[in-house]
């Protein structure tokens, strides 16, 4: 299983949200490169960004932020936020992220999600935020017409390899992961599941393993010290000691 600590930027900064709210905000690093030298130093080889600003707007507002981490050495990055045209997929792509996250677009434009599948492939993720049975968009402020079961389906038959999915009632909230829900994707789906959302114990990093997730993506418990970085990617490896 593959960690993939998390970085959020809002006008250039690593920030992060309680539960996707844009009114509880907290700056952990005005410099993002920082953060990501330290996750270097514990051993992340994958990097995990969201445009806050993109999310809401559409708009390419932190390009430049994403870009130059980008250029980093020996990183996987993916990048999600505001990814709705084939533009903007490539520009990220273009600037070097290894694979684009679609969210509100793969909601409400299965014909854009499925034109960027069929020509950037693996290279294309899908998010799944859940909220109240259902999948949230822009920037967690809606909700979708479907399910996430159903919109999960969908996006599996659009050949759709890596599906990025949180439970917002736990992000951010410090209280564990939901292990019963990724144990049912993992097992449901045959797309590659990337759990988000309240990991923050090597307990929740060594039950996601056990249940079958492909990643799992770290955030307020790095920046808070709850989980240590270092650890969390042996525990990922199944190389921590029982």
């Amino acid at each position: 299983m593959i960690i993939f600590p998390a970085i959020d930027l809002f006008g250039g900064q690593a920030v992060r949200l309680y539960q996707g709210d844009y009114n509880q905000m907290t700056v952990y690093d005005p410099d993002p490169m920082n953060t990501v030298r330290k996750f270097q130093e514990a051993g992340a080889t994958h990097l995990h960004l969201v445009d806050l600003e993109g999310a809401k707007t559409g708009q390419t507002t932190n390009l430049p932020t994403i870009s130059r981490l980008a250029a980093v050495p020996g990183l996987f990055i993916e990048v999600g936020g505001g990814i709705r045209t084939m533009d903007t997929v490539r520009q990220y792509l273009e600037a070097g992220a290894s694979r684009v996250i679609l969210g509100t677009a793969a909601v409400t434009d299965p014909g854009f999600t499925a034109r960027a599948v069929a020509e950037y492939g693996e290279k294309i993720a899908v998010g799944a935020d859940l909220k109240d049975g259902k999948v949230a968009i822009k920037g967690w402020l809606e909700t979708s017409q479907d399910t996430w079961e159903v919109f999960l389906e969908k996006m599996q038959k659009l050949g759709v390899r890596t599906i990025i999915c949180t439970d917002i009632s736990r992000d951010g909230a410090m209280r564990g992961t939901n292990r019963d829900l990724y144990r049912t994707l993992a097992q449901r789906f045959s797309m590659d599941i990337i759990a988000s959302g309240g990991v923050s114990s090597l307990e929740d990093i060594r039950a996601l393993k056990a249940a079958g997730a492909a990643g799992a993506i770290i955030g307020k418990a790095y920046y808070t010290d709850a989980i240590d970085l270092a650890q969390a990617i042996a525990a990922a490896e199944g190389e921590d000691a029982p």
